[in-house]
């Protein structure tokens, strides 16, 4: 049965604690033998030369106290009967015991002193020599003893040092193997296996993962297809858009551009798709103004030697109101731009062509009013000045078509120098001070001190300061003021604006005003071409200014312009 991890975690442990088990017992072992043999020692023969010192002591205090001496070789004597431990040493006892009786019985015998100390010398030198052996052989015995612990110390850390080397390999070592797995299957690697011959939680863990890098390998092949069917779908869906597409995400990476956006910016899908913006803008000024423009105005592209044209368009890619990316859309204007230079030429061939016979037919009513020629009847004077009025309507058409066409063709000419403010409010009052009369409507001027002049084309921004008023006179109820103001508008800019009391313009409709041909609804008596505003609005845009309207229902209107200062 294979072992656990956590059982070989504790065999090991308990393979260590033997180990020193091990050498904690024979080292006990020879030092309790080595205290054995030392007291051995001490009890057979250091005692044995004690008690023959004791007996030659009281052999020489005999003649001083003789009971007191024979007691105390007594006493020894039978000691050392009982501690006889070398071979020869129960001989001399025995002879120093009949010695000593006969000196019990002849007192001052001087041969039986002789006689019992010589026997006492043998006894003490035969343990002397006892002792000097015997150390010799526990030295001998010691030193054995030393090799023999050395020897086992030696092996047993052997044993430990190859036990702590290959062990925690046995634990790491998988450890190792899984972390790798793991990480090439974070890599989407999932061809990755680990191979770990164990039956321990090891070797379980290994086949697991094996069983789920084979189950994600598996998933991903069958879902490979329709991933891959489901990216060239995108792919041909994209490019069969006809504008030019680039779709971008949250990271600033690039995902997609279809062909026409390839062509457009004259790159391959390699140099721009997964690529980071950046590093696009870097590379293409096309690609760089896409992204820092705000500009949403048409922009001219050259390709293959042909002007094309432009606008582009933002849109935000969203999921669930989390925004994922944007995608960038230029729509090819070019045929619509053709279309309208066309249409400019159109409008300024037949708006010349028309003005001539225009010119000449209202000179020739002017004559039919002259009396020179033949008194006309009421009926026929009313008749001419009917006709006269329309005539004067469409030549006013006319010129501002021209004006409009010289706009969209962008040949308009300015003459743009100092001008005085209150030069230009004047010229613009003579030319409404009739129409103004007529619905006694009073214009005031309010002129601040601290206007200085503008840079302006004198004649342009005449005619736009006049159509603000023809139209504040067209619009303002009979008997109302109309208020002309010019002001500082900080630093660099002049603002010259027309206030009427007419019937206000709803907030909503403030930048369409603006628009060509556009109408403020509820005004449909009043007959009016609207190219006027739209007009004025290229005219003072092309002098780096400024043009708008304040305005709100039954609450009058302030129309503006600023202009920089000269």
């Amino acid at each position: 049965m294979a072992l656990k991890l956590k059982s070989k975690i504790a065999f090991g442990g308990i393979f260590l604690f033997l180990l020193l088990a091990l050498v904690a017992g024979i080292s006990i072992f020879y030092f309790n033998k080595q205290i054995s043999g030392s007291r051995e020692i001490l009890k057979d023969n250091y005692e044995s030369i004690e008690y023959g010192k004791n007996m030659l002591q009281a052999l020489n205090d005999w003649d001083r106290n003789p009971t007191q001496s024979s007691q105390l070789f007594e006493k020894n004597l039978k000691s050392q009967e009982d501690n006889i431990t070398e071979p020869g040493e129960g001989e001399m006892t025995s002879r120093v015991r009949k010695s000593f009786e006969a000196l019990i019985l002849k007192p001052g015998l001087s041969s039986t002193v002789s006689a019992i100390r010589s026997e006492i010398n043998k006894i003490i030198e035969i343990n002397l020599h006892a002792i000097s052996k015997k150390n010799e052989l526990y030295q001998q015995a010691a030193e054995n003893a030393k090799v023999v612990i050395t020897l086992i110390i030696t092996f047993c850390l052997l044993l430990g040092f190859t036990f702590i080397t290959n062990f925690p390999g046995l634990i790491a070592g998988p450890i190792v193997k899984l972390t790798e797995g793991f990480r090439a299957i974070a890599n989407k690697n999932y061809s990755e296996r680990i191979h770990l011959n164990r039956k321990d939680e090891f070797g379980e863990m290994a086949e697991a993962f094996n069983n789920m890098a084979e189950r994600l390998d598996e998933y991903e092949h069958s879902n490979i297809s329709k991933i891959m069917f489901e990216k060239r779908r995108a792919e041909t869906v994209i490019n069969s858009l006809k504008d030019a597409s680039i779709g971008i995400d949250n990271n600033g990476v690039i995902l997609f551009a279809n062909q026409q956006a390839l062509q457009l910016l004259s790159l391959r899908e390699a140099d721009i798709v997964g690529q980071k913006q950046e590093e696009v803008m870097k590379r293409n000024d096309l690609f760089r103004f896409l992204l820092n423009s705000d500009n949403s105005m048409p922009f001219k592209v050259v390709v293959n030697d042909k002007e094309n044209y432009f606008t582009k368009e933002i849109i935000d890619i969203r999921q669930e109101q989390e925004k994922l990316g944007n995608v960038i859309i230029l729509e090819d204007i070019t045929p619509f731009k053709e279309k309208d230079v066309a249409k400019t030429n159109f409008i300024a061939t037949i708006s010349h062509e028309l003005k001539t016979p225009l010119a000449s037919s209202d000179f020739s009513l002017k004559l039919l009013e002259d009396e020179r020629i033949g008194k006309l009847s009421t009926e026929h004077r009313e008749l001419v000045q009917n006709l006269k009025l329309d005539n004067q309507r469409m030549l006013r058409i006319l010129s501002e078509l021209l004006d409009l066409s010289q706009v969209e063709s962008g040949k308009i000419m300015l003459n743009v120098e100092p001008v005085q403010p209150k030069e230009i409010i004047e010229k613009a009052i003579q030319t409404v001070t009739a129409a103004a009369k007529e619905k006694s409507i009073h214009i005031h001027i309010e002129l601040n001190e601290e206007v200085v002049p503008i840079m302006a084309d004198a004649d342009k921004i005449t005619w736009v300061l006049n159509n603000f008023l023809s139209n504040a006179i067209r619009y303002s109820p009979a008997g109302t003021d109309i208020v002309i103001a010019a002001r500082p508008a900080g630093a660099k800019m002049i603002e010259i604006s027309v206030t009427d009391k007419g019937p206000g313009i709803d907030p909503s409709l403030h930048q369409k005003v603006f628009d060509r041909f556009f109408k403020v609804p509820g005004n449909e008596e009043i007959k009016s071409s609207g190219l006027g505003l739209a007009i004025s609005k290229e005219f003072i845009e092309n002098m780096s200014g400024e043009i708008g309207v304040e305005s709100s229902l039954n609450q009058g209107s302030r129309f503006y312009f600023r202009i920089p200062v000269a």
